[in-house]
C-alpha cells in the first residue's frame, strides 16, 4: 500500500454497501485525509451488484481505482468478491463475508450456482479473509449491520485510530440503530477469519 489508500467494496442491492463506502469516507475525512469516491449501483434495488470505490491519502486526484490496484477488496459476499476479484492488487487482501446470496436467475433455474465456491476464493486469492459477518449480525439480531461487522474488520487493517472509526459511525447512523451498529464494528474488530 502506498501513499493512497485504495479501496474496493463490493455486494449485492440491500447489503449497505453504500453506507459502509459513507463511513470509510468520513473516517478518511476525520483522519485528516483527501478522500475520493465513485459508485456503481445500477439495478441494486432489485439485488444487483454494488461497487463502491474509494480512495484515501494525503492529495487524491481521482475516485477511479484501475484494474489491479485495490489494496483492500471489501465483498458482501462470495460470488461478487470472485466478480470483482481483478479489482485486487497482487499484494491486496480480500476480505470476504461468509454469505451466499443466489440471484433470482439462479433460483428460477435460468443459471447455474457454482459449487465449489469456496475453493475458487481460494485460489483467486492470495490474501483471503472469510469473514463470519452474517453469523455475528445474526447473533446480534439484525443481519442488516453485516456491513458494519465488515467495516469493523476493515478497521484492524488500517493505522485509523478507534475513536475516529467510531465518531464516523456515530455522524451518519441514525440514534435509533447507532447502540446496534457499534456493537457489529466491535464484533468485526474481534472477528476471527473462517478458514477454508
Amino acid at each position: 500500500m502506498g501513499d493512497i489508500l485504495n479501496i474496493s467494496l463490493v455486494g449485492v442491492g440491500g447489503q449497505g454497501t453504500l453506507l459502509a463506502s459513507e463511513i470509510l469516507c468520513q473516517v478518511g475525512l476525520l483522519s485528516g485525509k483527501d478522500v475520493k469516491k465513485s459508485e456503481v449501483h445500477g439495478m441494486a434495488q432489485r439485488g444487483g451488484s454494488v461497487v463502491s470505490q474509494l480512495r484515501i491519502g494525503k492529495k487524491v486526484n481521482s475516485p477511479l481505482i484501475a484494474v489491479g490496484e485495490t489494496d483492500i477488496l471489501i465483498s458482501f459476499e462470495k460470488v461478487e468478491a470472485l466478480r470483482f476479484a481483478h479489482f485486487l492488487s497482487p499484494d491486496g487482501i480480500a476480505m470476504v463475508n461468509d454469505q451466499e446470496i443466489r440471484p433470482v436467475t439462479v433460483s428460477s433455474g435460468q443459471a447455474e450456482w457454482p459449487c465449489d465456491i469456496d475453493s475458487r476464493l481460494k485460489a483467486r486469492f492470495n490474501k483471503l479473509e472469510l469473514i463470519p459477518a452474517l453469523k455475528i449480525a445474526q447473533s446480534l439480531g439484525n443481519v442488516r449491520v453485516v456491513n458494519v461487522v465488515m467495516i469493523g474488520a476493515l478497521a484492524n487493517h488500517t493505522e485509523i485510530s478507534d475513536e475516529v472509526w467510531r465518531e464516523a459511525i456515530r455522524s451518519l447512523v441514525k440514534p435509533k440503530f447507532l447502540e446496534l451498529n457499534l456493537k457489529a464494528y466491535d464484533a468485526g474488530r474481534s472477528a476471527t477469519a473462517v478458514a477454508i
